[in-house]
């Protein structure tokens, strides 16, 4: 199992606050590659556990369907899933973009 230090969890946290941020104040409603990106950095490692709230496998996303995608994603922007991660991610998302995530992970398997 890989060790990370709190250091580098706190780090990577609020790296990614700042680039979720930034990316909610400039996103065109799409799948872009800044969206594709902060779903890969964690969904797309095989076998790749977090550490943040606790200990657990993050499930690969490609290839499932553009319709759980969809379910999963608003169920954390409405707060019906707790995951503090992703739900500050889901909430910055629009319908557009979340559909345009699902199709785009959904569909092609990457």
């Amino acid at each position: 199992m890989m060790r990370i230090s709190l250091g580098t969890i706190v780090a990577a946290l609020a790296a990614g606050t700042f680039a979720v941020g930034a990316h909610a104040q400039s996103a065109a409603p799409s799948a872009n590659k800044g969206n594709i990106s902060m779903c890969i950095g964690c969904h797309g490692i095989a076998e790749y556990h977090t550490a943040f709230p606790e200990v657990y496998h993050v499930p690969r996303i490609a290839g499932q369907s553009p319709q759980y995608i969809v379910k999963a994603l608003q169920s954390y922007r409405s707060g019906e899933r707790s995951h503090p991660s992703m739900r500050g991610i889901a909430r910055t998302l629009s319908d557009q973009d979340i559909a345009s995530l699902a199709s785009y992970y959904g569909g092609s398997g990457k």
